[in-house]
């Protein structure tokens, strides 16, 4: 209880000491789902899953005229994953965020530290703020902004911590070494931006430790933006090159192109489609791999949110060719609906039919906003799986596949100084 005064005493004396440069804010963020056939087919003789996740986060903003500092601390749970009567957690507590940006001039400034990374529609650079953990990285970042020009240079090197000898990386699902470079340039009527990133990833054989090497792919393409309020559209193209961890030689794409019309403020339709190009079979053959990979965007976003391809899976895989159709409408002052259908097939020959046919999702949100940092979420999905999917995923028990949820996120400000 003494700690507790102590630590309240001394954010109390430090928020009172400045002006117009704190900001201490938080989130909970509860989210119950029901699981039949989320991330993958749904097998017999099994029970569908139901669970309520919960992230929490405080976090602390400070800024003046050479320093811009922000810190934030999350916990990630499952309700019950502890018990009642706990002495610790198993889990959850940590640093989602923590950097420090030094301020050279109004246009030029370094950050360093934990940092979270959002590049244009976070298809290649994402913080993948649906997953409750949400993705940042270890990294200093160069940034340069001036009128409509805006650069970025970041560089990441990962080490499992500090030791005289070595280098060996054996923290699982991270890169050894990264580096890009990001330019983004607006018009009136256009907005433009290239990225090239140079990914390192760490090779490991268990046999020779001589052979323990990092292998480097690279990505370059463009993200183009119509800066047409009525009438928009956006396009995506990305070429991946270089070798894969396994030493294949990578020959890879990524197409996307949407368009959107808004008929009213309250009402717009869409209409894209998206290819990612994948091995035949399924895998790489004869050193070659042309499957691309996403890396590190905010894949939940694209191609249904069941999340059947590029979260944590379909890596190396047939890709993909995703046809969708959608609408956002507004419902209210405070209310919205999101509906989008999917139809999927598969970029590259399966192995086991001769049909690329995948399956239909469908997928609907609602959104209301009791108050500006007061929000409900609720989702319904549905995938209608076709032969391919079935040979895709090796089930072929023919159960019913969909996904509900309700998330209801509170934000509130806690303090700001004035």
């Amino acid at each position: 209880m003494k700690k507790s005064y102590f630590v309240l005493c001394l954010i109390w004396l430090f928020t009172t000491q400045i002006s117009a440069q704190f900001k201490l804010d938080a989130e909970i963020r509860p989210r119950f789902e029901y699981r039949h056939g989320f991330g993958t087919l749904f097998p017999n003789n099994a029970d569908p899953s139901g669970f309520v996740s919960q992230r929490t986060r405080l976090n602390t903003t400070y800024q003046n005229e050479y320093l811009h500092f922000y810190v934030s601390v999350q916990d990630i749970r499952v309700w019950g994953d502890v018990p009642q009567l706990n002495k610790a957690d198993n889990n959850g507590l940590g640093l989602f965020q923590a950097w420090g940006e030094i301020l050279f001039s109004n246009e030029m400034s370094l950050r360093l530290g934990r940092q979270a990374v959002d590049l244009d529609d976070q298809r290649i650079f994402g913080s993948v703020a649906w997953a409750q953990q949400a993705r940042s990285h270890d990294m200093a970042l160069f940034k340069y902004q001036k009128n409509n020009h805006s650069l970025q240079l970041g560089a990441a090197y990962n080490q499992d911590g500090e030791s005289n000898t070595g280098n060996l990386l054996t923290v699982q699902n991270t890169y050894k070494t990264l580096q890009y470079g990001w330019y983004h340039r607006n018009w009136d009527k256009l907005a433009a931006s290239f990225l090239f990133l140079n990914n390192g990833q760490q090779y490991t054989d268990t046999i020779n430790a001589d052979n323990n090497t990092t292998r480097f792919s690279q990505t370059l393409g463009t993200h183009l933006k119509s800066n047409n309020q009525k009438l928009g559209w956006w396009a995506n193209l990305y070429y991946q090159f270089g070798n894969d961890v396994n030493s294949n030689r990578i020959s890879a794409y990524l197409i996307a192109l949407e368009g959107s019309y808004k008929l009213n403020p309250k009402f717009s339709v869409l209409l894209g489609g998206e290819v990612l190009s994948g091995n035949d079979g399924g895998a790489p053959t004869d050193g070659k791999n042309k499957a691309f990979a996403p890396l590190y965007g905010t894949n939940h976003k694209f191609n249904g949110l069941m999340d059947y391809f590029y979260v944590g899976n379909h890596a190396n895989n047939v890709g993909l060719f995703d046809l969708y159709l959608g609408a956002n409408i507004g419902l209210g002052e405070k209310s919205s609906l999101y509906a989008r259908i999917h139809n999927f097939s598969s970029a590259a020959d399966l192995v086991g039919t001769e049909k690329k046919q995948l399956g239909v999702e469908a997928d609907f949100v609602y959104t209301y906003k009791f108050k500006k940092d007061i929000i409900l979420n609720a989702g319904y999905s549905q995938l209608f799986a076709a032969e391919g999917m079935e040979v895709l995923k090796n089930n072929f028990d023919g159960n019913a596949n969909y996904w509900g949820w309700v998330m209801l996120t509170i934000k509130p400000t806690l303090y700001q100084s004035k």
